[in-house]
């Protein structure tokens, strides 16, 4: 796509590059930015060039540079839910190896699975914020709605932060209408050493919404905690009953599991 209003490119190299005047917007892979018009974008900061590491590991987080690629993010060992929320974006070979993690969360579109990702295992959402400081926030409640995210203006999601401890056991559960389409409902459930049980569902919802139980639940309470979603998405892709319809059968399946 010719983004036909864009008159300038900057390559941000230092935080100071990483301010945006009327007009501008960050860029990471682009593969979104370029694929529909952008009505009233005129300048692109691209911050590829600021040389974020793609990942940095700690004895407690796997920090995930925003610019981090998909393709690199699938390549990591330490849980398969790396690779099945890669594989959710449903993306050529070309597309994985320039999209970023960041660019997929910030664009909050209900079936991202790297907000999937990001938020069933209670990631953190590093934001640089317009006057040089930076805060961070829950993925889970990084994304407020459809296209919706709590960024203020001049404000770039720099990386997130994943607990280590949110990788001891996971269950990944995804549909979509058709073999090669849109995820109609994404669900995720994970205990921890501690036996906290987690569920996360997306895909279906505008947002993503979390189940938490200090032990193993019983079939009753997940299943009520499921039924209080009340914003489940409709679209082309999956209406609002099937939706939930799905997500009990998946929560369900993953309660079984994770016992």
């Amino acid at each position: 796509m010719d983004l036909i209003e864009v008159r300038d490119v900057r390559l941000a190299r230092t935080r100071a590059d990483v301010v945006f005047a009327p007009g501008e917007r960050a860029m990471g892979g682009g593969t979104w930015l370029y694929s529909e018009p952008q009505p009233g974008l005129t300048g692109i900061v691209d911050l590829t060039g600021m040389g974020w590491e793609p990942i940095v590991r700690t004895a407690d987080n796997i920090t995930v540079a925003a610019t981090c690629t998909i393709a690199m993010l699938r390549e990591l060992p330490d849980s398969e839910l790396f690779l099945q929320c890669a594989d959710s974006l449903l993306a050529s070979w070309k597309i994985q190896q320039t999209a970023t993690v960041g660019g997929n969360i910030a664009l909050a579109l209900p079936a991202g699975p790297m907000t999937s990702l990001a938020a069933s295992l209670d990631g953190v959402a590093v934001i640089w914020t317009a006057d040089g400081d930076e805060r961070r926030v829950p993925v889970v409640d990084f994304v407020t709605g459809v296209v919706q995210t709590v960024l203020g203006p001049g404000e770039v999601l720099r990386a997130i932060e994943l607990p280590t401890a949110s990788l001891h056991h996971t269950v990944f559960r995804r549909i979509s209408r058709s073999s090669m389409g849109r995820t109609g409902t994404l669900v995720i459930g994970r205990v921890d050493a501690s036996g906290e049980t987690v569920f996360t569902v997306t895909g279906g919802t505008a947002r993503p919404r979390q189940l938490r139980f200090s032990e193993a639940p019983s079939p009753a309470a997940v299943a009520s905690g499921v039924d209080s979603i009340d914003d489940w998405y409709d679209d082309p892709h999956g209406s609002p009953d099937w939706r939930r319809a799905m997500s009990l059968r998946f929560a369900e399946q993953i309660r079984q599991e994770l016992a």
